[in-house]
């Protein structure tokens, strides 16, 4: 696709979405009968937010079906870390991030997501929040015994 960048271009059309319905195809390949011939609204989906850490915070509001709203945090610079000895909780600024077990390409990219593992300035933390949808970072901190 060829296009001259100082004409006006729509851009809305390089942002698709992600269908998460069934792609009227069997595990063999051939086709499922009856099908639809458009895809549900009800079945659409989105990109994951990939929170990284940045340095003010970043987030974004998105209306979901129903009228609800997700706040996605696409930038981090902070996380609620909860002290469970003291039982008390500090904002503390997040330093990097240190394993990611949901994926290794997360923990090399630095990507914030729910079971993440953080080094902020109380020590480690582990999050227990959703950050691309819940818009904050929440975690425990990993206390030696």
């Amino acid at each position: 696709m060829l296009f001259n960048r100082t004409k006006e271009f729509n851009w809305k059309g390089l942002n698709m979405g992600v269908y998460h319905g069934n792609d009227l195809r069997k595990i063999t390949g051939g086709k499922k009968r009856p099908h639809r011939k458009v895809k549900l609204k009800a079945h659409m989906g989105r990109y994951p937010t990939e929170t990284t850490l940045g340095e003010s915070p970043l987030v974004k509001i998105i209306r979901t079906k129903g009228g609800g709203i997700k706040v996605r945090l696409k930038k981090a610079t902070t996380a609620n870390v909860v002290i469970p000895s003291q039982k008390i909780t500090k904002k503390v600024p997040i330093i990097k991030v240190v394993n990611n077990p949901a994926s290794r390409d997360y923990t090399r990219r630095g990507i914030i997501t729910k079971g993440a593992i953080i080094e902020t300035e109380l020590g480690l933390a582990k999050v227990v929040s959703r950050p691309g949808q819940d818009g904050v970072v929440n975690a425990v901190l990993l206390e030696e015994e």
